[in-house]
């Protein structure tokens, strides 16, 4: 059975008539995965919404092409018949990968050496059955997403982001990009656009997860920001041509951004905001969760506050903390911030204490100084040379005193 058709105001056909670039051989396994296996797991995919348990065990147990072979013929438990029962008897495999093909789409299957194995294995482990692998995905764009994948971070927020939160989604994932992170998010409205605008900004790597066909734009104003991933970057979904999107889909989208990020990043969340089953899918799944705080007079930095004050989510108030949790074991460390540096800084408490008894608009003898500052006669000597040869102690006369504040150029 064919996805439904496009529905108004759901999304934009990015087919026919645009100017996507054509890939070679998209959709047929560029010579590398037997055209049987592809049209198998496409069919898999359109049959059953995903994710579904039953499914991906019954691919691991026969193989993709004896599971479909098998679900045509209705041989497969009663709960996985029942999930495919509107659609296991039309095969639109073929239509699926020419259509995803002409949109400049192909399919990633796991027999291909570019499949994100790894960060896909936390499935396995996940306590919730709703948390399953995807069968496929079909991908548009140069990118690899194992290679991405391995150095990564997924940003969330919400869709009514705030100046603050666009700013910081922004400035963290350029910064992060610029030091080789890609930048993974949902193509939505608010913190995801800002996530990936941050990226290309400094061309850097950005991938979109979408909860629709690949032959399909969502938001249809994000139609250029979206090119313009898939043109250096990747844009994926387990989605077949022709499904327009809906609230279901995002959720389950949200597994995959949780899975192949390796931490997700919440930037803004309200009380009850989408972001916050991203942030469990992350959790469920292993991976580290971080938050940025906000205002606490801010309705937006009330989900990244909770997550933080019950110890879901790390606190991270700077790009480089987030490298810190995503980076190179022992490579990307997060040096402590820095603050203002002083003439003063690193001296010994001696001769602190002489610098302190220094009168600032006077000049005074030794023995009073050393009297002020509770220091002996030849503690104070070496002190006053010190401070003398930093330039914070001056001698007129035989009198001491601060150096005079010179007005600046």
């Amino acid at each position: 059975m064919s996805a439904p058709g496009p529905a108004a105001g759901t999304g934009t056909d990015i087919g026919r008539g645009t100017d996507i670039a054509r890939g070679t051989d998209i959709g047929k396994g560029v010579g590398r995965v037997p055209e049987e296996v592809l049209r198998a797991r496409a069919y898999l995919m359109r049959c059953v919404e995903p994710p579904n348990r039953h499914l991906v065990a019954l691919v691991d147990r026969y193989g993709p092409v004896e599971a479909a072979d098998r679900l045509r013929r209705g041989a497969v438990p009663d709960e996985l018949l029942r999930a495919a029962a509107a659609r296991r008897g039309t095969d639109r495999s073929e239509a699926d990968l020419e259509e995803a093909a002409h949109a400049g789409a192909r399919l990633l299957v796991p027999e291909d050496p570019g499949w994100p194995s790894w960060p896909f294995r936390s499935f396995a482990e996940a306590p919730r059955a709703d948390l399953a692998p995807p069968i496929a995905l079909w991908a548009r764009g140069p990118g690899e997403i194992a290679t991405l994948a391995d150095r990564s971070v997924t940003v969330v927020g919400s869709r009514a982001a705030t100046p603050y939160g666009l700013g910081v989604a922004a400035d963290f994932s350029a910064t992060l990009a610029r030091r080789g992170v890609a930048v993974l998010s949902g193509a939505a409205f608010g913190i995801d656009a800002a996530a990936h605008r941050g990226a290309l900004a400094v061309d850097g790597a950005t991938v979109a997860v979408l909860a629709c066909g690949p032959d399909r734009v969502y938001p249809a104003a994000h139609t250029g920001l979206l090119e313009r991933i898939a043109a250096t970057g990747l844009v994926l979904t387990e989605y077949p041509p022709g499904t327009i999107p809906g609230r279901l889909r995002f959720l389950v989208r949200n597994r995959l951004l949780a899975a192949l990020g390796v931490g997700t990043l919440v930037v803004e969340a309200g009380a009850r905001s989408g972001t916050k089953r991203t942030a469990a899918d992350a959790t469920a799944l292993g991976r580290p969760l971080m938050a940025v705080p906000g205002p606490v007079t801010s309705g937006m930095s009330v989900g990244c506050h909770e997550l933080v004050r019950s110890h879901q989510a790390g606190l991270v108030g700077r790009p480089e903390d987030v490298l810190e949790v995503v980076g190179r074991l022992g490579v990307d460390l997060a040096l402590p911030p820095q603050g203002e540096s002083r003439p003063t800084d690193g001296l010994d408490p001696r001769v602190l204490a002489v610098h302190d008894a220094l009168p600032a608009r006077a000049a005074w003898p030794p023995g009073r100084i050393g009297e002020a500052a509770g220091v002996g006669p030849d503690e104070l000597r070496a002190a006053l040379t010190e401070l003398e040869d930093r330039g914070l102690a001056e001698y007129h006369q035989g009198l001491w005193q601060r150096p005079a504040r010179r007005a600046g150029p």
